[in-house]
């Protein structure tokens, strides 16, 4: 099982901004635990955090099944991916890029390309391991990003809005993947989205963030309506979830 993480007084200033103020939470091992709060609340920074890329004060604690403190092995998977798409590197290039001594002109280390096959495998892409990256669809970058996570085989991964740019279906699809891997491989998943419907079909727990910790739990005790009033301002819908069903419906909207 991944790791539990637990922020105690978790405070980040930047240039004497506070982005997170004494944030108090907790994300339990094997679990999904998704952090949602309106844009600037704060949620990409507890990522940073999480990640080692962002000073704080206050203390962030990894912890296994038997509360012995540990050292995680991240995966991530950024919102976007800043790159030339005209550059000629095929998916199988990227992907074995980052673990190659030498130069890929002359020629690819066959043990990295094995374990790149196996990982597009697991995110169903093996078939575009020969596609120029510059040329794939939003749905099949993401899928190629999650491989590469998957390298390390991380206990720890992280996502930040991973399926921002995927139309609905490939959203869905998607989704199901991530909770298809997770479930095979017992890691713990933290996931930052604007959709909640995804957050209530997917997530096991929340984290509700703006700028500090507004409310933490189980998916279904923390996505009601008066909670998604203090957190966004307004009113919210939750479309069709196996978790528990529509949460609202005073007017729509995907946050």
């Amino acid at each position: 099982m991944g790791p539990s993480v637990y922020f105690r007084d978790v405070t980040v200033v930047v240039e004497g901004v506070q982005l997170l103020g004494r944030v108090n939470a907790v994300i339990p091992g094997g679990s999904v635990t998704a952090l949602i709060g309106p844009n600037g609340a704060g949620k990409t920074t507890l990522l940073k955090v999480l990640l080692g890329k962002r000073h704080y004060t206050g203390n962030v604690e990894f912890r296994d099944n038997d509360d012995k403190e540990v050292s995680p092995r991240f995966g991530y998977v950024p919102q976007s991916m800043e790159f030339d798409r005209g550059l000629p590197m095929t998916v199988l290039d990227f992907l074995v890029m980052p673990f190659q001594k030498r130069p890929l002109w002359l020629g690819r280390n066959t043990v990295h390309v094995h374990r790149a096959l196996e990982n597009l495998e697991i995110v169903e892409a093996a078939h575009l391991s020969g596609s120029q990256i510059g040329k794939l669809s939003g749905g099949e970058l993401q899928r190629v990003l999650l491989a590469s996570a998957l390298l390390g085989d991380p206990n720890l991964l992280l996502l930040d809005e991973p399926v921002s740019g995927i139309d609905i279906a490939g959203e869905k699809l998607f989704c199901d993947l991530l909770d298809s891997i997770q479930h095979r491989k017992n890691f713990t998943m933290v996931i930052v989205s604007h959709d909640l419907s995804v957050v209530s079909n997917h997530a096991d727990y929340v984290i509700c963030l703006n700028k500090s910790l507004i409310c933490q739990g189980k998916t279904e005790a923390v996505l009601t309506p008066a909670n998604l009033l203090t957190v966004f301002g307004h009113h919210t819908e939750i479309v069709s979830s196996h978790r528990g069903g529509k949460i609202d419906s005073p007017g729509k909207s995907r946050e």
